[in-house]
């Protein structure tokens, strides 16, 4: 009962490795995609230990394939002698040929950046979350920064009016 227990608990554990929160604020993400990632075992360890970063990582599109570059991944200090880690390798992004196609197409002529959100658990296997996204001009982030401050007070005036009612 006990390792049933412990393993569901390792289950329900948060699935998410890195989030990029940067990017919501940088850019306007318009439509998601999930990604596969062609890592090596040393890489694999280092996101166990939770050595990943990708807030400064964007994806590119050479000769009809996907990579993520500027991700970072520290290896471990027990990495094996015989392999060369690189923490900054550009690494491989898997997706469906159609997928693909349609990034190109978008990012080529309509002038978007693909830009990763997420790096999450799927299923024992690492997935990226790609965002389609437009850059955000100065007055933008602003104005996003107002409406997120108007809506905290705007919260913190209804508890308190509820408070007294």
């Amino acid at each position: 009962m006990n390792k049933k227990a412990s393993g569901k608990d390792k289950a329900n554990a948060s699935a998410t490795i890195a989030l990029n929160k940067r990017a919501r604020h940088d850019y306007h993400l318009e439509q998601r995609f999930e990604a596969g990632l062609a890592l090596q075992g040393w890489e694999l360890k280092s996101i166990r230990a939770g050595r990943a970063n990708i807030t400064e990582a964007y994806a590119v599109i050479l000769s009809g394939e996907l990579f993520l570059v500027g991700a970072q991944m520290t290896p471990l200090i027990s990495a094996s002698t015989h392999v060369i880690a690189d923490a900054h390798r550009t690494r491989k992004l898997l997706l469906h040929k159609r997928e693909i196609d349609e990034l190109i197409g978008r990012v080529q002529r309509e002038g978007y950046t693909l830009v990763p959100t997420a790096l999450y658990w799927k299923a024992n296997k690492v997935k990226a979350e790609l965002a389609l996204a437009k850059g955000k001009q100065t007055h933008d982030k602003r104005e996003a920064s107002k409406e997120r401050d108007w809506a905290r007070d705007k919260q913190r005036l209804m508890r308190r009016h509820n408070k007294n009612a």
